[in-house]
């Protein structure tokens, strides 16, 4: 009887472990690779060529929710746990291209602002397991 409470502890936690585990898409994670199975990869990232950009950050946000949206000037910014995803205006459709946050924010400040936190500073929680907490 000990043995098999012991067996069905072990694996209640080994499936706690997995749902708690380091996947990219998990916890607020960039849907990275449905972005790369669902658009048309270019030269910078990733095209769609008829959707707007408002459509296509819905699409994106729908499939994984992000932390926050800024839409400006026609962009729109998805902002998730290590990145930003941009959704830009190209021709008829839009240009989807994700940077890790810090390189995102200095790329797209202009647009960002203020709204969302500097990497630099200490108002920023961004990062892995355990870091900035």
């Amino acid at each position: 009887m000990k043995t098999a409470r012991l067996i069905s502890v072990t694996l209640l936690a080994l499936v706690a472990l997995t749902a708690c585990g380091d996947d990219p898409e998990d916890a607020n994670g960039v849907p990275s690779s449905w972005i790369r199975q669902q658009y048309t990869g270019s030269g910078v990232g990733y095209v769609d060529n008829s959707d707007s950009t408002s459509k296509v950050a819905k699409e994106i946000d729908d499939h994984t929710a992000a932390r926050d949206r800024i839409d400006d000037d026609g962009k729109v910014f998805l902002r998730y746990r290590d990145d930003i995803v941009a959704v830009t205006p190209l021709k008829k459709g839009s240009r989807i291209e994700i940077d890790d946050y810090r390189t995102g924010y200095y790329r797209w400040q202009s647009n960002i602002r203020s709204v969302w936190p500097d990497p630099d500073s200490n108002a920023f929680r961004g990062g892995g397991p355990g870091s900035g907490k």
